[in-house]
C-alpha cells in the first residue's frame, strides 16, 4: 500500500478538524484584557489664570458674519450677568478648566472692538489682564503651510512669555477634516453631515478649532507639561483627548447625541450670548477622569 505523502496527511488533518465538532475542543477564555484608563495628571507647569486678553488679528477676507460668529463665541466663554445664556452654555463648558492645576482660570468677560477691514488687530480685554493670547484668523483664501495635512489649528509660545493660536477656515480647504461633523468627512463612515448651528461651515468649523487651541492654551501654555499621554510631537491636552466627541454615545463617525433647532435643522451642544448656539468638543474633565459633553 503508498504511503501518504506529508502534504495528503495534513489535508486529512485539516478535514478532521473542519468535522470536528465545536464541543469536542473546549475553549476558555482565561481573562479580559483590559485597556488602563487614561489618567491626567498636573505636574505643576505653568497656566495662564485669571483675566486674560484676546489679541485677535483677522488675516485675509471675512465677512462681517463671521467674525460676529467668532467673536460672540469669545464673549460666551465668559459672559455678564445681563447676557448669560440658558444651559447647557459656552460658559459651563469653558467652566471646566478651572479643575486643571491649582485655582481657577476662567476667563473674564470678552469686549471685542470689531472691525471691518482685513488683516487688523481686534483686542479683546477683560480687565487688568494678568495674560494675553495671541490669536491669528486666516479665512479660506489663504494658504498655511501644514494646514489639512495635520492639523486645523496649533497653539505655542514665543520667547515663554507670549502664546499665540492659528486657527484657519476650512470651508475650501479639508472641510471634511476640519469642518466635521458639518461636512462629509474625508476618511472612516460616511455619515451625513450635520447642520451648522450658525449656517456657515467654514466660521462654525473654527469655533470647533479654536474652542480646542483657547482650551489648550490656558491649561498649557508653553506646552512644558504633557497633561496626558501621547506622542512628544502631539501631545493630548484638554479638548484634543477627546477626538471626535460631542455629545453621549459618540463613536468614530457620530458626534453623538445633540440638540436640533426646529426651525433650521441645525445641530448644538452650547448655547452663548447674542441667541448664538454652537457645537463645542468634549474636555477632558480631570475630576471625573473622563471626557465630558455639554449633552
Amino acid at each position: 500500500m503508498p504511503r501518504p505523502s506529508e502534504s495528503s496527511i495534513f489535508f486529512l488533518v485539516f478535514i478532521s478538524l473542519l468535522l470536528c465538532p465545536a464541543s469536542a475542543v473546549p475553549r476558555k477564555l482565561a481573562a479580559l484584557v483590559k485597556e488602563p484608563p487614561l489618567v491626567l495628571r498636573y505636574h505643576a507647569g505653568p497656566l495662564l489664570k485669571g483675566n486674560v486678553t484676546l489679541n485677535l488679528l483677522w488675516y485675509g477676507r471675512f465677512s462681517p458674519s463671521q467674525r460676529a460668529i467668532v467673536v460672540d463665541f469669545l464673549r460666551s466663554l465668559s459672559p455678564t450677568q445681563h447676557s448669560r445664556p440658558l444651559p447647557p452654555s459656552v460658559s459651563s463648558w469653558w467652566s471646566t478648566t478651572d479643575a486643571y492645576g491649582h485655582g481657577g482660570r476662567r476667563c473674564s468677560s470678552w469686549a471685542a472692538r470689531c472691525s471691518t477691514e482685513d488683516a487688523l488687530s481686534e483686542t479683546g480685554k477683560a480687565g487688568g489682564g494678568a495674560a494675553a493670547i495671541n490669536v491669528v484668523l486666516t479665512s479660506a483664501d489663504v494658504t498655511v503651510e501644514g494646514f489639512c495635512m495635520s492639523r486645523c489649528g496649533t497653539h505655542g509660545e514665543w520667547h515663554r512669555e507670549s502664546p499665540f493660536i492659528w486657527v484657519g477656515n476650512s470651508a475650501s480647504q479639508c472641510p471634511g477634516q476640519c469642518a466635521w461633523p458639518f461636512h462629509q468627512p474625508i476618511y472612516g463612515p460616511q455619515t451625513l453631515p450635520l447642520v451648522a448651528p450658525n449656517g456657515d461651515v467654514g466660521a462654525d468649523g473654527m469655533v470647533i478649532n479654536l474652542a480646542s487651541m483657547v482650551a489648550a492654551t490656558v491649561t498649557n501654555p508653553f506646552k512644558s507639561e504633557r497633561f496626558l499621554p501621547g506622542p512628544k510631537e502631539a501631545p493630548l491636552e484638554a479638548v484634543s483627548a477627546c477626538p471626535g466627541i460631542f455629545g453621549t454615545g459618540a463613536y468614530p463617525g457620530y458626534p453623538g447625541k445633540l440638540m436640533v433647532d426646529s426651525a433650521s435643522g441645525s445641530s448644538y451642544n452650547a448655547n452663548g450670548v447674542a441667541g448664538r448656539r454652537y457645537l463645542l468638543p468634549a474636555m477632558w474633565d480631570p475630576r471625573r477622569s473622563r471626557c465630558t459633553p455639554l449633552v
